[in-house]
């Protein structure tokens, strides 16, 4: 039986909606990088005044430097990135002192420092955790139902008394995680690991603050799971038998990417472990549905929407020797299917869940995502190849039940995608007689195809922050097959202006996808 009915009206009810694709780390703030404080309110307050209804974003996880700062390749699938805590806000608890915020570095407006924040961020958190009390009845709450805390703060104890070395180079009786040995370190480390549990405390309770106000102004979070963990991280570190390792040398066995596509014609190598799907014994079976059912609770607890990064994953996964420099030599192997999620569904209720299915696509995935009804993505930067029957183009969407974007984190911005390479002159004529554009001026192009999608029978329109300013291809996000340069961009505070939000409203309230009796707020006055 199809669960769609279920599922979709559980998304995103019965009404058009639009929104703007931002990771947090984007928004303006005065230290470096954008945070759940003033930054991430400013942002809601910005989306009202634009009339949106959803705020997507990138996963929130702590970041690794090994891996260029990605989201996608975190020390934990269920920890929250310390970078993304307001100093703000822990100057307001009383946490630090004002001249710790009044002689912060000078950062950057439209970049993010990675390393500079890191080291700014860390000085504040240790300045917070001496004037905490580790006796808040709230504190102590947090770590007793939170049940990942206590694997995910010792590995980062461990982390720091090896140097930040992977896991798998660390003293065999901890990486085999000897249970006497991992006792005696959790006595020995307890007061280091109560300042990365205050870590966790914190980020969640800025978050609570944060989603609090989105609920009020009718802003729908939408978060993201990544199928895949990194594997120097506390979940695989914490979990090693459900992963494809070597028991000798604890590295992948495989590991995760896809074959050559529009991307890269090599492929992509993310190197991530994969899952043991495949094995017949029932306790890892199990394993894998408990620690996947943790992950989506644990997910659903801070946003509305989840969106599942490689959806296809879940019918088959590109498998790839871990020795290959490349994914060319990879296979297609099955994944777990209906059943998995079925599982996940007895436990936890229907899910409000966006299906990533771009790429090589088949009708297998295709059928899977339609069974479970999860609502796939149609993105317009793939709609223009000549073909006229492509699935991308809007004219051809055959049902509202999908999520339309201009482009993604891993495409370029609309500005530098239109008058990049992959384009020929006659398929820019035609993306311009699509939009009823028949002069030579590209200025407009962000806009025209936000009007596009905008116009378009998809229940819900998503739009890249760098797309709804306009910007070029020095502020794409992440450039997919390349491991620097990538997730640092920044929206500097001035470009998010009172004329852009009255555009945006007005273009959304002509396509029917403000929210329900929708009153314009107030413009504030300077």
């Amino acid at each position: 039986m199809k669960r769609s009915s279920t599922v979709l009206k559980s998304t995103f009810s019965s009404h058009r909606g639009s929104g703007i694709l931002a990771h947090i780390t984007s928004l303006p703030s005065p230290y470096g990088i954008g945070d759940l404080g003033f930054s991430s309110h400013a942002f809601l307050d910005f989306l009202v005044c634009a009339g949106q209804r959803y705020w997507q974003f990138l996963p929130t996880g702590p970041g690794s430097p090994v891996f260029d700062n990605s989201p996608y390749m975190s020390t934990s699938a269920f920890a929250g990135s310390p970078l993304l805590i307001s100093p703000e806000l822990l100057l307001e608890e009383g946490f630090i002192e004002a001249n710790s915020l009044s002689n912060a570095p000078v950062f950057s407006e439209y970049s993010v420092d990675f390393t500079q924040v890191g080291l700014f961020k860390k000085k504040i958190m240790e300045e917070a955790f001496t004037n905490f009390s580790l006796q808040l009845p709230q504190f102590i709450n947090f770590k007793k139902n939170t049940p990942w805390l206590n694997d995910y703060t010792l590995f980062m104890v461990l982390k720091e008394q090896f140097h930040n070395q992977g896991w798998g180079e660390w003293p065999v009786m901890i990486a085999t995680r000897e249970p006497a040995t991992l006792s005696a370190l959790r006595i020995e480390h307890y007061d280091r690991m109560e300042y990365f549990a205050f870590e966790q405390y914190e980020f969640f309770r800025q978050w609570q603050i944060m989603r609090t106000k989105a609920k009020n102004e009718n802003i729908q979070l939408i978060g993201d799971i990544p199928i895949y963990v990194g594997w120097d991280s506390a979940d695989v570190w914490a979990n090693q038998e459900i992963f494809q390792l070597d028991p000798r040398s604890l590295n992948p066995t495989h590991v995760a990417g896809v074959p050559p596509d529009y991307f890269s014609k090599t492929g992509q190598r993310w190197g991530n472990p994969l899952y043991r799907w495949q094995s017949k014994d029932p306790d890892i079976q199990k394993r894998l549905t408990e620690w996947w059912t943790a992950r989506f609770r644990a997910v659903f607890e801070i946003v509305d929407i989840a969106r599942i990064d490689h959806f296809r994953g879940f019918e088959a996964y590109w498998s790839i020797p871990e020795n290959e420099e490349t994914a060319i030599n990879g296979k297609w192997v099955k994944g777990p299917g209906n059943a998995f999620f079925n599982k996940i569904f007895a436990v936890l209720g229907p899910l409000n869940i966006i299906a990533e299915d771009l790429g090589d696509i088949t009708p297998e995935v295709s059928e899977l995502r339609d069974s479970l009804g999860f609502p796939g993505m149609k993105v317009l930067q793939f709609a223009f190849d000549d073909n006229p029957d492509n699935p991308f183009l809007p004219h051809n969407y055959t049902s509202s039940e999908c999520v339309v974007y201009t482009g993604t984190h891993d495409n370029d911005t609309t500005v530098g995608w239109f008058l990049s390479d992959y384009l020929s002159p006659r398929q820019r004529q035609r993306i311009k007689k699509m939009t009823n554009q028949n002069d030579d001026n590209h200025s407009s192009i962000h806009q025209d195809l936000i009007y596009l999608a905008m116009a378009s029978i998809g229940r819900l329109a998503i739009f890249p922050l760098q797309d709804i300013l306009g910007f070029g291809n020095d502020c794409r996000m992440n450039s997919p097959g390349t491991r620097e340069g990538n997730w640092a961009w920044r929206c500097a505070p001035r470009f998010l202006t009172d004329s852009l939000s009255s555009w945006l409203q007005d273009i959304t309230i002509l396509f029917g996808r403000c929210p329900t009796k929708y009153q314009p707020p107030e413009t504030p006055t300077s």
